[in-house]
């Protein structure tokens, strides 16, 4: 079976062929173009990994062709050739996206580690594209990673409902993905140019929320000194995404309502109506329809939002998408981090593969960027896990309480970010001033 897919571009027909042949030695499959006019046809009609290009080309520079190269073909990593001494063209394409370089006649004993490595790393960037393309079915749902029944029902009740302008909620636990879903069904939907305006209702106070949801006038409240459009303005002609919708106040819901209803709503201390066009996607954790018996969550709200509903299944229902998802967060991560790291060795999937995640997705995430940022080398080992990974205390789910493991995990995240709040609610996705007062809440140091 084929280690992959070389291209040598060099003028030098003695050089090619003896690279083709040692490369061919090594399991891989080579093609040969001796300047980049042929290169650009072969990449036309072939998948290519990994391209040695030579710097000096008879009808083009191999530092620019690699900037070229990279803008349409992504994926494909590249190893530029330099002559002796010429550091500076090496350091150049480095700059415009090559792998790395090697220097002719001076660098024999890199060349197969190199493209090793980076057939290692292009051949991952292959899998994940192929992977959104083949499960995403179009672009609009790419991001939407997986294989399990549960996960593609729930993507093709999105692609329905996409073609509409109804209202959907979205329900699943917190990190199931639910902001993928919004973005992805504005994208599918005939408003995919216009705005997409995400708000967390959990992350703002009652007033906070209300001025930020519908904009105020110039002194309505000390501090408000001009006008200011609200996020459902900002929407407009858009969609807007409620997240946590469960967390609104009563008297909120209310107006949210009438919106629903009318398309319009007042801005604080306004007494003239705002028309909006947008469409309105929520989603929430919560049972909404226990809410609303225990009048918690406004009934009538409830009704106007659950037309038509889509439960997206947690990280521990779909396990077979575990790997397909720690697969593409390491692909965005590493070179994210400034990173070589081109794949995982079968311990750390195994571990991956029998953990319990309670955060779902957004953990799965947090774990393979601690991962990234702790390793030293090529591959992520489970030396770079957290502890409960490797030291289970027992054979089953840990009977925590909610609150316990929310604890745990934001401990777990500020322990990978080296204390770093900021970046911390970044990765939880969660505001700052709702990050401290998880914090001051559950006593973490």
């Amino acid at each position: 079976m084929t280690q992959g897919t070389i291209l040598i571009i060099d003028d030098e027909a003695q050089l090619r062929k003896l690279l083709a042949r040692l490369l061919t030695l090594e399991g891989y499959t080579v093609l040969e173009a001796p300047d980049a006019r042929s290169a650009h046809k072969l990449l036309e009609k072939s998948e290519v990994h990994v391209i040695l290009s030579d710097v000096k080309l008879p009808d083009a520079n191999g530092v620019e062709l690699t900037r070229q190269l990279k803008s349409s073909h992504p994926d494909t990593e590249i190893l530029v050739l330099t002559a002796y001494g010429n550091i500076a063209d090496g350091v150049q394409a480095i700059k415009n996206g090559a792998f790395d370089y090697l220097t002719k006649g001076d660098d024999n004993n890199r060349i197969l580690p190199l493209v090793s490595k980076a057939m290692d790393k292009a051949r991952l960037q292959f899998r994940v594209r192929s992977l959104e393309e083949k499960l995403g079915g179009k672009h609009d749902f790419s991001q939407v990673i997986g294989q399990s029944p549960r996960i593609l029902e729930a993507v093709n009740l999105a692609r329905k409902v996409a073609a509409t302008d109804a209202t959907v909620l979205l329900l699943g636990e917190t990190g199931s993905g639910k902001e993928v879903f919004a973005q992805a069904i504005h994208r599918a939907s005939a408003r995919s140019g216009q705005p997409f305006v995400a708000v967390n209702c959990s992350a703002f106070g009652k007033e906070i929320l209300e001025s930020e949801l519908f904009g105020h006038k110039a002194g309505a409240f000390t501090g408000a000194v001009k006008d200011k459009k609200g996020f459902l303005e900002e929407a407009n002609n858009g969609t807007i995404f409620l997240d946590e919708i469960g967390e609104m106040a009563l008297d909120l819901q209310a107006k949210l309502l009438r919106v629903l209803e009318t398309r319009e709503f007042y801005k604080v201390g306004d007494s003239k109506p705002l028309k909006v066009n947008i469409r309105i996607l929520a989603a929430t954790n919560r049972d909404l329809e226990k809410e609303a018996e225990k009048g918690t969550f406004r009934a009538d709200l409830y009704y106007r939002l659950s037309a038509f509903m889509i439960q997206l299944p947690a990280l521990n229902e779909r396990r077979q998408d575990v790997p397909l998802l720690a697969d593409h967060f390491l692909a965005q991560l590493a070179p994210k981090n400034a990173k070589r790291i081109t794949g995982m060795t079968a311990a750390f999937r195994q571990a991956l593969e029998n953990h319990h995640w309670r955060g779902n997705i957004r953990e799965l995430r947090n774990v393979i960027e601690r991962a990234v940022i702790l390793a030293d080398g090529n591959e992520l080992d489970t030396d770079v896990l957290p502890l409960e990974f490797t030291h289970p205390e027992n054979d089953g789910p840990a009977p925590l309480s909610l609150a316990d493991m929310e604890k745990k995990h934001i401990t777990r995240v500020l322990q990978a970010v080296n204390g770093n709040k900021t970046r911390a609610a970044e990765m939880l996705q969660i505001g700052l001033t709702t990050l401290y007062n998880k914090i001051k809440e559950y006593n973490i140091r």
